[in-house]
Formats: structure tokens, sequence, C-alpha cells
């Protein structure tokens, strides 16, 4: 049976490899799909319509939204940033599983619209190291970093609502787990309703 994909929502820490990890994981296996954002800001140098984003006038951004055909959307620096809802149910019927990296928020409010998303959170294996990888960029001062590590305390408060959380120490070993608990999440009850429902039609034919 082909089971349609599932909307994965990935969060955690400034600092803890999740850009990283989701790039490892899209490219050591096939079945993922990474979400493309929509923007009203302007190409930089580099960016590829439909690749790093897919490029709109604020008007048709607000169309979308007056529309409901964005999974969720915010606003910085005077610009519109959201996930199209197009985009992502298309690959989900296609049978890829959409990574979505997101705020905590913003993973709650997804989880109210598709209650079937899979919710993960990325953590490093202690603070220090988290804070060590923060100033191993060496693109960000000392009071960013600490800024980092406050939004960091906040966020932890909402861990325990996400699904499961994925200590990023060992990268591939990481991927590989990451994965798995993918898999898995595909053979829970709520997301094979269909099947369920089929299965004791059939039953009951028999009876």
């Amino acid at each position: 049976m082909k089971h349609k994909g599932i909307l994965i929502v990935v969060s955690g820490f400034s600092g803890a490899g999740k850009g990283t990890l989701m790039k490892q994981l899209v490219h050591a296996y096939d079945n993922y799909a990474l979400s493309v954002s929509m923007t009203t800001r302007d190409p930089r140098p580099g960016e590829e319509e439909g690749k790093e984003y897919f490029f709109v006038s604020k008007e048709r951004f607000e169309e979308e939204i007056s529309k409901d055909g964005l999974i969720e959307y915010a606003r910085y620096c005077d610009h519109y940033y959201g996930t199209p809802r197009e985009y992502v149910e298309r690959q989900l019927e296609k049978g890829k599983d959409v990574i979505l990296e997101i705020e905590i928020q913003g993973a709650l409010k997804i989880r109210q619209k598709f209650p079937t998303a899979l919710l993960l959170f990325v953590m490093p294996p202690n603070v220090a190291e988290l804070k060590r990888r923060l100033e191993g960029r060496g693109t960000e001062s000392q009071e960013v970093i600490c800024q980092r590590l406050k939004r960091a305390a906040e966020e932890a408060e909402g861990i325990e609502q996400y699904d499961f959380i994925i200590i990023n120490d060992k990268l591939e070993e990481c991927v590989q787990e990451m994965h798995a608990l993918i898999r898995a999440a595909h053979y829970t009850p709520l997301r094979n309703e269909e099947l369920i429902e089929n299965i004791r039609k059939e039953l009951d034919a028999l009876n």
C-alpha cells in the first residue's frame, strides 16, 4: 500500500545543526522534499526561483493569505515569508515526506491545521556544545550569541509538545535515527485511518 507523505516540522535551538541535518537527510534518502517558502523580498545573488524561495509581489502574497493558501506565514523587516499549501500538499500526495523548518509557535499552529504532522525538536548533547557551535560560526558577536542562548532557554519550555527529540551529536548517526523515526511514524494508527477503516469494512462484510 502506497503511503501518503507526512508533513515533518523541524524546530530546535539556533546552533543545534537543523539545516545541516535536513540537507544530509534529503541527500541520503530520496523520499524527502524540503518545503520551499514564499517571500515578498527580492532574490539575492545566486538564489533561484522555486529553489530557495518562490518570489512574489506583496499583492500576490496577501491574496494567498486571504484564500488560505498558506500553511503558516509571518512578517519580518517589511517582508512576508510563508509556506505555500499547494506545494506542500502536492508533494504529500506524491508520497514525499515534506520537511519544514520553523520555530515552536509556528510548529504548534501547523499541528492544529495538520493533526498528523510529525514534530521533531533538534537539540545538541549539552549547552556547552551549543555555545561552542554558536561561537564556532565566527559570524556573530558575543551579544548576539547571548541573545540566541536566551532565546533557547525560552524555546526549551515547549519541547514537551513535540513527538520526538533528536540529539544532534554525531551527524551521520543522527541522520539515520531521524530517518528511522520518520519511517516508524508512517505506521501509527492516526496516520492510517483509511487503511484501518477499509479493514473493518472487509471484516464486517465477512460476518
